[in-house]
């Protein structure tokens, strides 16, 4: 009889991995959630909903976008984080999700242990933004400007812990001025806020700023990649305007639960490497200033661990807290 019950448990595990095997070749069967961590408008709500039609033509199933703003996407961090694992809850993050275990005294996730890492499939450079009746023209002028009113400038931001912020918060270590940071539920209320003059300055991706900028409107000063864009190529870089090594960028990416099927992951993973290997996926990204990225969830998760150690670094040493 022991003989016979050892023979059944032994034929049972081996028939697991087959099931499993399965039940993967069956995903997905329904429609997926893609938590969005800021409010309609802004840089990841845009990049979600460019990328959530190629996977559902990739995989066969809607993808449905869902916002949860605050906290600086934590509020959408800790609501993928503990949703099940069976790959029907994403979360489309950005550049916050490797700042704000540093920012943050406490959050109730991790950012490497709590996520399969899916895949990161674009990166984008911010645009240093003057509001229509700020006074300065160029960099000269804004750094003069800002370096005679100390205090006196306020910048907007997506949200505490968004490369916006800390983009502001480097901006007050390299020219040793104090400027009043003021977070905002996600891009677009910071911009709106920019434009109807509430603020000075704030740094945004190009795909959020586009629309508010023109005569009259919101101005462009520079961006912070290393070299000038193709799309504004009339705008200095913040090293050309005289702040070297200045180089910051948001990220997107996309994870689900820590415990999500190697196969689900492999399966999400494909389908947004294909998207972003199409020409007019690769072109729509250009036209928003953003850079594509086609790597391995390995990739993404080691591209992570290296954002936490990078924003560590300048939290601490501008002291930033939440706002």
């Amino acid at each position: 009889m022991a003989g016979k019950l050892m023979i059944g448990l032994l034929a049972g595990l081996l028939c697991f991995p087959g099931a499993a095997w399965a039940q993967a070749q069956k995903y997905p069967n329904k429609p997926i959630r893609m938590v969005v961590g800021y409010a309609p408008g802004g840089g990841s709500d845009i990049m979600g909903r460019l990328i959530a039609p190629k996977i559902t033509e990739a995989l066969g199933q809607q993808i449905v976008v869902e916002n949860r703003a605050g906290a600086a996407q934590n509020i959408a961090a800790e609501y993928v984080a503990k949703s099940p694992a069976d790959g029907y809850t994403l979360f489309m993050s950005s550049a916050a999700l490797g700042v704000n275990i540093s920012l943050y005294p406490k959050i109730n996730y991790d950012p490497i242990k709590d996520f399969a890492h899916v895949a990161v499939f674009a990166t984008s450079p911010n645009l240093l933004l003057v509001s229509p009746s700020f006074p300065a023209k160029n960099m000269a002028e804004f750094l003069a400007y800002a370096k005679k009113n100390p205090g006196k400038l306020n910048f907007s931001s997506s949200g505490s812990g968004s490369t916006q912020h800390l983009s502001g918060e480097l901006l007050k270590l390299v020219i040793n001025t104090d400027m009043t940071h003021v977070p905002y539920k996600g891009t677009s209320p910071s911009l709106t806020a920019l434009a109807s003059g509430e603020v000075d300055f704030s740094f945004s991706n190009i795909p959020a700023a586009q629309p508010l900028m023109g005569p009259g409107r919101i101005r462009a000063l520079a961006i912070t990649s290393a070299k000038r864009s193709p799309l504004l190529p009339e705008l200095p870089t913040m090293i050309e305007g005289g702040l070297p090594d200045f180089v910051t960028q948001t990220w997107y990416g996309i994870l689900a639960p820590a415990g999500t099927p190697a196969a689900v992951v492999n399966a999400l993973n494909g389908a947004i490497v294909k998207a972003v290997k199409q020409d007019d996926f690769r072109a729509r990204l250009a036209q928003l200033g953003a850079d594509p990225i086609a790597e391995t969830p390995e990739y993404f998760r080691k591209f992570l661990q290296e954002e936490i150690e990078r924003w560590g670094k300048v939290v601490k040493a501008s002291k930033a807290k939440p706002e």
